[in-house]
């Protein structure tokens, strides 16, 4: 069944086609027809390969590894779209990059979540939807509509399916408890948070655990698995407090570095994420679990199409 409106066009960067491809597919259309080109140098040249003129044009494109080259081709992207007459042009981006910088933790320390959104808005996007973004006030840092979708109903629905024993769901930091908070009504299970402290990028200490995991299912939950060192340091405390089956999950796989191989030896029984970023090595863990957000993203793009409300996405289930 296609889409009866000819005017909603979608459009893939080279981040995660086969992400864009789902979308385009459960929405009912094709994807537009654009090549990206390199100059000798490495320039990015975009040709629209169709007309968009008076067209409400979505671009899909995560800001993942390589983060520069990715962020780069989709201003170019939209600055041509720009440039092309489209009516209106909305920046899905599955993956926010740059959103763990958010804030001035030290003096001096750049804010990069604000400066890419400066940059995105510069570009020509009229709007930007965005899943599980690192931190919420990044929304703020918009002064275009962000639509902010969240993960936490797509995991909540698989845990529900595997009806594990006394689940009890686990924020890996103070920074998470909301998230953690969500899907612990979702499976209407306990929630405890794990008191870590940082003392240098990517580096984790475990400190203290807050509330009871003892002889329970403990299902960890983050936006985000980078190295893997956080989730794996809280699994360890969690299994010396007692807690049984070990699970953890997350929108957005990073996974670089060993972050593979350190789940695969950690005590964690299956780390479920999404496929907002394509895996680099689909074979390297067998404790890997892929679902797909392509369905949440085609909704909503219908949904901003015909100007329906994005909320009731995530509405409570009865």
């Amino acid at each position: 069944m296609s889409y009866p409106d000819a005017t909603l066009k979608l459009f893939a960067g080279s981040s995660n086609p086969r992400l864009a491809e789902s979308v385009a597919r459960h929405i009912g259309i094709c994807l537009g027809n654009a090549e990206m080109r390199r100059f000798s140098d490495g320039e990015i040249h975009i040709r629209l390969n169709e007309s968009v003129r008076g067209s409400d044009v979505y671009v899909v494109q995560s800001t993942s590894q390589p983060v520069n080259e990715h962020l780069m081709e989709l201003l170019v992207m939209v600055d041509a779209l720009k440039r092309a007459s489209a009516k209106t042009i909305n920046v899905v981006i599955p993956y926010y990059g740059y959103g763990r910088q958010d804030r001035k933790a030290r003096s001096r320390d750049p804010i990069t979540a604000k400066l890419v959104a400066n940059l995105i808005e510069t570009a020509g996007a009229h709007r930007v939807i965005a899943m599980d973004l690192h931190a919420m006030q990044i929304q703020g840092f918009f002064d275009i509509p962000v639509d902010h979708l969240l993960g936490v109903p797509i995991l909540g629905d698989y845990f529900q399916s595997k009806g594990l024993l006394a689940p009890v769901v686990v924020s890996p930091d103070h920074g998470g408890v909301v998230r953690a908070r969500r899907l612990a009504d979702e499976l209407q299970a306990p929630l405890a948070i794990i008191d870590k402290r940082r003392p240098e990028p990517n580096v984790v200490e475990v400190m203290n655990i807050i509330g009871d995991v003892a002889g329970r299912t403990a299902i960890l939950i983050d936006d985000m698995i980078d190295t893997a060192g956080t989730i794996c340091l809280a699994a360890e405390a969690l299994r010396e407090a007692g807690a049984l089956d070990l699970y953890a999950c997350c929108t957005h796989p990073v996974l670089s570095g060993t972050a593979l191989a350190k789940l695969e030896a950690s005590p964690i029984k299956e780390v479920v994420v999404t496929d907002t970023i394509p895996l680099r090595s689909p074979s390297a863990s067998t404790k890997v679990r892929v679902l797909s957000v392509a369905p949440l993203i085609a909704e909503a793009v219908v949904r901003i199409h015909e100007q329906q409300s994005i909320s009731k996405l995530f509405e409570p289930h009865d």
